[in-house]
């Protein structure tokens, strides 16, 4: 078994928009956040066994109050949130974040659910799903 940090920055377009934000493993809540108004460093730790692991960051209180579109349905103003800078044990992703992550929504409720690549902007209601495996570092190795 290995313990590993994990930390990464949390943000909001619109702090007006009550957007609240969830890091999920193993099924167990690791962070939830009601209304996510300011810029957040988000900082734990994850015991591991060896073998494969997925964290599951999601967004969730998103309404159709909090995108404005214009006479035409363009997209004026909307609220999202980002996630940024993510790191294991000190180790910035970078790339390898956005490779080995999948963002599942259904556009809040409009459309069938679709998985897209995640470029670190979630935008509806949603999970993104980041796949790695323990041992850690030679995941990393692998994939850097």
């Amino acid at each position: 078994m290995e313990t590993i940090a994990v930390n990464f920055d949390l943000d909001s377009s619109n702090y007006a928009a009550i957007l609240g934000f969830s890091v999920v493993y193993n099924n167990n809540i690791i962070v939830d956040i009601n209304h996510v108004d300011n810029k957040n460093t988000i900082k734990f730790d994850l015991d591991l066994v060896d073998g494969d692991h997925e964290l599951q960051f999601i967004m969730k209180n998103k309404t159709i109050d909090d995108t404005t579109v214009d006479e035409v349905g363009n997209i004026v103003t909307d609220a999202c949130l980002t996630i940024d800078n993510v790191q294991i044990e000190n180790q910035d992703l970078g790339y390898n974040f956005i490779k080995h992550s999948v963002y599942c929504h259904d556009f809040n409720g409009n459309q069938d659910k679709i998985e897209e690549p995640f470029y670190g902007t979630m935008g509806c209601n949603g999970t993104v799903n980041f796949k790695f495996s323990s041992p850690f570092y030679i995941w990393l190795l692998e994939n850097f």
